[in-house]
């Protein structure tokens, strides 16, 4: 049989390729580089007067871009979603706002309270719940649709034996799909299991007007400090049998407790060589504690009441923040020889601190200065200066890998 000449070869060649394609996808061609990022080295930071934030790129210090109608950023937290994609915002007027930080936009939102004090993400991913103060309690939602899941009402009866709502603080995540709090009103701590077939509630006995809380990075410890007494209140939830035990008690006595103008959060947890070491309410000291046995290990003096205390991720430096009036400056601490090694002067009314994941840098907010400065952690000096409106809060998102933030 005679084959086919030439032409009719490139015929046949056509027809095969035309049909192969005909059961096949095209693709559409890759967005050009520039369009396509990560959410590793992204990051929002709370404008907390006008009600915004902003989506930033930690790497090249840069701002991507402005969302805006997030409400009452008063006292605003954000936590996010597994992939990094979305920052889960806890408003003070009660919203919930999901921002998609590569859309630079708002993908949901909800006002789910009155007035609330900040929130979690579950161990899962699946799950955001808010900790609120009107009404007191509890509300847990759908990660992906902000639907409503569950509803803890912080009852209580008060002094007169009438039932009432407590503020609810000190939200945290913790293994096993829990979330752990506190009862400012009702002097408790309560766990909420989400792994179970029916979310249940624990509750347990803590000392006077827990304020704020932490968790170790190990998810094994939840210490909670205390505005009415001088000493903190610790749940082992490895053995939550053995109920709440107060540490560092009366760490204050002795002392004339000052007016306490802003109070100190615990969420930053610092964490070094085996030692904790925590804001002391009312005076002008960083406590340390050991590990081994909780007990006080010293105090360190400070230029005024501290109310972050934070712990590089090397653990080598401890960063603290301060309450009005004094509250200009950053002090940072060699975490071995306890020792304050320099002042920096970020701008007026410094409010939060934010380690880049490995540590390299720090960026530091100074509201009324409406900038955030970056700072190399080796040299101590400033490398790069960003503009915003009223800045507070500084949330990366390599805190969706973390415990507890």
């Amino acid at each position: 049989m005679e084959r086919p000449g030439p032409v009719v070869q490139r015929m046949i060649l056509m027809i095969l390729l035309i049909s192969g394609l005909a059961g096949c996808q095209v693709l559409s061609p890759p967005a050009p580089a520039a369009e396509r990022m990560g959410t590793g080295d992204l990051g929002l930071i709370i404008e907390r007067a006008t009600g915004s934030v902003l989506v930033i790129n930690t790497s090249h210090h840069r701002v991507l871009g402005r969302v805006e109608g997030l409400g009452d950023l008063s006292h605003a937290s954000v936590v996010y979603s597994r992939d990094g994609r979305y920052g889960y915002v806890f408003g003070r007027d009660g919203g919930l706002t999901k921002v998609d930080l590569l859309e630079l936009a708002i993908a949901r939102r909800v006002l789910q309270s009155g007035n609330s004090i900040g929130g979690a993400i579950s161990q899962d991913g699946r799950f955001v719940a808010v900790s609120n103060y009107d009404p007191g309690g509890v509300k847990v939602f759908d990660s992906e649709t902000l639907e409503l899941v569950k509803d803890i009402p912080a009852s209580y009866a008060d002094t007169e034996g009438k039932p009432a709502q407590s503020k609810t603080v000190g939200l945290v995540d913790a293994p096993g799909n829990r979330f752990v709090f506190s009862l400012f009103d009702s002097d408790q701590i309560w766990t909420l299991d989400m792994a179970a077939s029916e979310p249940e509630v624990h509750r347990f006995d803590a000392g006077e007007a827990p304020y704020d809380a932490l968790i170790t990075p190990d998810g094994r410890f939840y210490i909670a400090g205390l505005f009415g007494e001088d000493g903190l209140s610790m749940l082992d939830l490895w053995h939550p049998d053995q109920g709440v035990t107060e540490i560092l008690p009366d760490y204050g006595r002795g002392e004339q407790k000052l007016p306490v103008y802003k109070m100190p959060h615990l969420e930053g947890w610092a964490i070094a060589d085996g030692q904790a070491f925590f804001p002391a309410v009312g005076h002008h000291q960083v406590l340390v504690a050991r590990m081994d046995d909780w007990s006080l290990d010293g105090r360190i003096p400070v230029q005024g009441q501290p109310v972050f205390v934070m712990a590089s991720p090397d653990n080598r430096q401890i960063w603290v923040s301060f309450a009005h009036p004094n509250n200009d400056v950053v002090q940072v601490i060699d975490s071995q020889t306890r020792e304050i090694i320099r002042t920096l002067e970020p701008g007026e009314a410094v409010l939060h601190m934010e380690f880049t994941p490995r540590g390299e840098e720090v960026w530091v907010s100074a509201r009324d200065s409406n900038r955030v400065t970056v700072y190399n952690t080796r040299t101590l000096e400033p490398v790069a200066t960003l503009d915003a409106e009223k800045p507070s809060g500084i949330f990366f998102t390599s805190r969706a890998h973390t415990l507890g933030l």
